[in-house]
């Protein structure tokens, strides 16, 4: 009798784990929010808090086809905001079939009025533009509102409007307003149907984030699937399905995309990938040697490098013109990565770290669909005689996404964290023409610039930090005597998006001893500057 409870209890366990395991290999996209994006700046946030929220979602454009979204079977649907205006002639509206589908919807911004126009409510153009932060007043606390607010029946949002409702549809209730625009937030509960004029995918609107999170797990239903360990255990799944027993090249950069695919790969399919790591001498201090003793050596990954160093240099020696350099890096990259991949038999497939942002963004025709976009079968510019098939495995995944994906499978923090590196390398951090002197002063200008900045704790406060090498001879002070030697450029700035940045203010104590450092560290440097541009006007990059 024992032994057969026993039995039993060990049944119930063993169904229950692979009702776990069903639900992480096959269930977590399941539930799913589609966004229709009517060409807010803001749209791939809206994607992004989604999926913040443990929800899978994806963003296509405003009219995408009956066909296309009955197939997609979401749990809901949001309407992102845009730069039109529902009164001009020809301006997006949303498919019928969203408010015949029986989903929950909600608009944000353009979507909230171009949903009160098809549903019989009116929009008029608003005495008052709201560009900015704004307080509204709580009127009713339906399902999307819930408990929220800022202050005692008051939410503190950001708004980016000039036309407002002016009407509401039949069956909407007002929830939310502002004196300026009495139609802050709308609901139709009994349809499921909600509607917000400010946006909440953006940090500035404090509850943005629990609003989104009320609308896919209390309204639409949606369970909080997607993270990271499932995503990993999906697609070591889905990489095992495609792949089989083939093998699989991947060009190993260093960076972070580049690595959690190795590190996927490596986890999925084993000895079956090889890695082409191109040394060009433009990188960062000793990150050769971290590549090749973080993948080759403490993963067991095999990791070709092409130590082609003299190679990039005689081709850029010369050039002075920042287009022609990136050039010149890209296809003398390319050369190499084709003649390795050449020396080896039987390789099907080519790994690739394409990311949803890049799927987005070349998607952008002239009708912005992005459904229509497919993958090439050839990486471009390869040469023809290299034909592979593509693996993407983040090809669905925000960057924010990525780095939580590497966290989890065990890459170090510090590699994954880490502050972006242009491809060309160095090559865009010298000006002018690259010579190797240049990239070596460049190089240890930058590691002493890096390391102070984690000693005091600034490089998690900026977004981007790096050293650039200036041409130029300025003459400087040595003993009792005079000498000329380089200028070094220090850049650090604070951004969320990179679409716009504010040079990051660090203390001047901070500044001189890494200034000081510099010139008495490197003697072929005399003077150290620091950029005070923000962008706009300036890039981030000198180059």
């Amino acid at each position: 009798m024992r032994q057969s409870m026993k039995n039993v209890r060990i049944g119930r366990l063993f169904h229950l784990l692979l009702c776990l395991a069903m639900t992480t290999n096959t269930q977590i996209t399941e539930d799913r929010i589609l966004i229709l994006d009517f060409g807010s700046q803001y749209s791939q946030l809206i994607a992004r808090r989604v999926r913040e929220a443990g929800v899978y979602s994806e963003m296509y454009a405003f009219d995408m086809s009956e066909e296309d979204i009955r197939a997609f079977n979401p749990n809901g649907i949001i309407l992102s905001g845009g730069p039109e205006s529902v009164h001009q002639e020809g301006s997006p509206r949303a498919p019928q079939v969203v408010f015949e589908l029986g989903v929950p919807v909600l608009g944000i911004c353009y979507g909230l009025q171009t949903m009160s126009e098809q549903l019989g409510g009116k929009v008029e153009a608003g005495t008052v533009h709201e560009f900015g932060y704004a307080e509204v007043d709580i009127v009713v606390r339906d399902q999307l509102i819930g408990h929220l607010q800022d202050r005692e029946n008051q939410l503190h949002v950001w708004m980016s409007h000039g036309d407002k409702v002016g009407a509401i549809p039949e069956g909407f209730q007002v929830t939310a307003s502002t004196p300026s625009c009495p139609f802050a937030a709308v609901s139709d509960e009994t349809r499921r149907f909600y509607g917000v004029q400010f946006h909440p995918e953006v940090t500035h609107t404090a509850k943005g984030a629990e609003l989104l999170s009320n609308f896919v797990h209390k309204i639409c239903g949606c369970r909080g699937l997607w993270t990271p360990e499932h995503i990993i255990d999906l697609r070591i799944e889905q990489l095992r399905q495609q792949i089989g027993n083939e093998k699989v090249l991947l060009g190993l950069s260093g960076g972070v995309d580049s690595s959690v695919v190795a590190a996927l790969l490596h986890k999925a399919i084993g000895d079956q990938l090889t890695c082409v790591f191109v040394d060009n001498g433009l990188l960062r201090l000793n990150e050769g040697d971290q590549v090749m003793q973080m993948f080759a050596e403490n993963m067991g990954i095999r990791v070709i490098r092409a130590d082609a160093e003299q190679r990039f240099l005689s081709a850029l020696a010369g050039e002075v013109d920042p287009e022609k350099k990136r050039k010149i890096i890209g296809r003398e990259f390319i050369a190499v990565f084709a003649e390795e991949a050449r020396k080896l038999d039987g390789v099907k497939f080519l790994a690739q770290g394409t990311i949803y942002p890049d799927v987005i963004e070349s998607a952008a025709s002239k009708q912005g669909k992005a459904h229509v976009i497919k993958s090439h079968h050839n990486v471009g510019g390869l040469p023809d005689d290299l034909e592979f098939e593509l693996v993407e495995p983040l090809r669905d995944l925000f960057k924010d996404e990525v780095r939580k994906l590497g966290t989890t499978i065990g890459l170090p923090h510090s590699m994954i964290y880490r502050h972006p590196f242009p491809g060309p390398g160095l090559g865009v951090r010298i000006l002018g023409e690259v010579k190797k002197e240049y990239a070596d002063i460049l190089r240890l200008a930058d590691d002493i610039f890096m390391q102070e900045l984690r000693a005091s704790g600034w490089y998690d406060k900026t977004a981007q930090a790096f050293a650039v090498f200036q041409p130029v001879k300025s003459v400087g002070v040595v003993g009792d005597g005079r000498r000329y030697a380089w200028v070094i450029a220090l850049r650090a700035v604070e951004t969320v998006d990179f679409m716009t940045a504010r040079f990051a203010h660090l203390p001047y104590d901070l500044v001189d001893k890494i200034s000081t450092r510099i010139m008495n560290e490197i003697k072929d440097v005399s003077r150290v500057v620091y950029d005070v541009s923000s962008k706009p006007p300036a890039t981030i990059e000198w180059e």
